[in-house]
């Protein structure tokens, strides 16, 4: 079985080759940070009140992960990674208890490799600083100057921020910050990170023995699937790859975005490629995750939506919770995390989801009933939730939806550290 943090570099960050992929099929980046407007919620007049905001977030743009090999390099110069002086703040990256960051063992793996051009695999560019400073922006609009639900200077009893513990994720995490409260802060924005081993912000491999076993079987049997391994191989010849060269869509896909995305050149062979490297990337990780196989999704997001459930529930009884005036929670993470959530959720649209995409879980109380809701929204575009009667989804209802994947951490240790029959290919 191949290296564990290699592996990790692979699926929790794969969170990061995955996601770096978004070809024509989705709106430009710019389009989607840009395209939620004022809605009903936000106006004071509403029959809802917001009690609470959510945003699982992906990170913006980066440099690949691996090049694709036997075809011309891309030159990825330190220049693309230079931050630009509006996404500046002053943050501290912690433990979840405000003690010293933990070890980085994911982000260490990047740095062991360096791309051509001069810099490490995995970093966050200045396009994707950028990207997450508009996400930060349209927050901003939609719950500082339409709402006034936040305060306009960052406050750390308001707002929590959580970041996978590699450096892209951290960054994308402040940029955001920086154009949510536009760089006004009273005091040092703490980012909490966890040790690796401990992660539930992606699909832990090195956490969950069980999920390790499960997954290592899928992701190596996805690439020799018969449609995926004809397709594989024919755009190995037409881009001239040797024939013993390990590559897969995803890693096509991951160099192939990056470039795009930063105007660098790419193998002109590959534009009559693209639409079926979108389709095959997401065949594979569809193989991978097996949606239709409850146990997967609890092991790669249960954690992670318990985590979101009880932060709702500690909202609506004030007087238990340690945080009454915590008003939003940010958490900065993969594609690898947006995916299984948005099959968890009933609404991935088999589309690979974009750098900076999110989705945002807000808590309503109807002002006649105090009935609580969640409202869900995916880049900016309000959802109805597959078992929800509605957009404004009952509290109970949308619970019922997750009670399927949620999962405490008594019950995930317990799951992963099982050994069942299912786990034998």
């Amino acid at each position: 079985m191949r290296n564990l943090w290699t592996k990790a570099g692979v699926f929790g960050s794969v969170s990061m080759a995955f996601g770096s992929m978004l070809w024509s099929q989705k709106k430009p980046e710019s389009e989607q940070a840009a395209s939620s407007g004022p809605s009903a919620e936000t106006n004071p007049s509403s029959s809802y009140e917001l009690k609470l905001v959510q945003v699982l977030f992906r990170h913006g743009a980066r440099t690949p992960l691996k090049s694709i090999p036997d075809v011309m390099e891309a030159q990825w110069v330190p220049t693309l990674l230079e931050p630009p002086a509006h996404t500046q703040i002053n943050y501290a990256v912690t433990d979840l208890d405000g003690g010293p960051r933990p070890p980085a063992p994911v982000e260490d793996s990047y740095r062991k490799n360096i791309l051509n051009g001069g810099t490490f695999p995995g970093q966050l560019t200045t396009i994707g600083m950028q990207q997450l400073y508009e996400l930060g922006k349209r927050l901003r609009t939609r719950y500082v100057e339409e709402s006034s639900f936040l305060s306009s200077t960052f406050s750390p009893t308001e707002v929590y921020v959580r970041s996978t513990n590699i450096v892209r994720t951290i960054e994308s995490a402040k940029c955001l910050v920086a154009g949510l409260f536009q760089q006004k802060q009273k005091e040092v924005v703490p980012i909490f990170t966890t040790a690796a081993e401990s992660e539930i912000l992606y699909p832990n491999y090195h956490g969950c023995k069980l999920l390790k076993i499960l997954a290592s079987h899928r992701w190596a049997e996805s690439s020799t699937l018969p449609d995926i391994a004809a397709d594989l191989q024919s755009i190995q010849s037409a881009l001239g790859i040797a024939a013993h060269q390990h590559i897969d869509f995803i890693l096509i896909r991951d160099d192939m975005v990056a470039r795009e995305t930063h105007g660098l050149p790419c193998p002109s062979v590959l534009d009559t490629w693209r639409n079926k490297v979108e389709q095959r990337a997401v065949d594979m990780i569809c193989h991978v995750y097996e949606p239709s196989k409850r146990e997967n999704l609890q092991l790669c997001v249960g954690p992670l939506l318990h985590k979101m459930i009880a932060n709702i529930e500690a909202k609506l009884q004030p007087s238990t919770s340690s945080e009454p005036k915590r008003k939003l929670f940010l958490y900065s993470a993969h594609d690898t995390t947006l995916i299984p959530c948005l099959m968890a959720l009933g609404i991935f649209d088999m589309m690979w989801p974009p750098y900076a995409a999110d989705i945002t879980l807000e808590l309503h109380q109807h002002r006649q009933t105090n009935k609580p809701f969640v409202k869900v929204s995916y880049i900016g575009q309000d959802q109805l939730i597959p078992g929800c009667s509605g957009v404004y989804c009952p509290l109970d209802e949308f619970k019922q939806v997750l009670s399927s994947y949620s999962l405490s951490s008594e019950l995930y240790h317990s799951l992963c550290d099982s050994k069942e029959d299912s786990t034998k290919p």
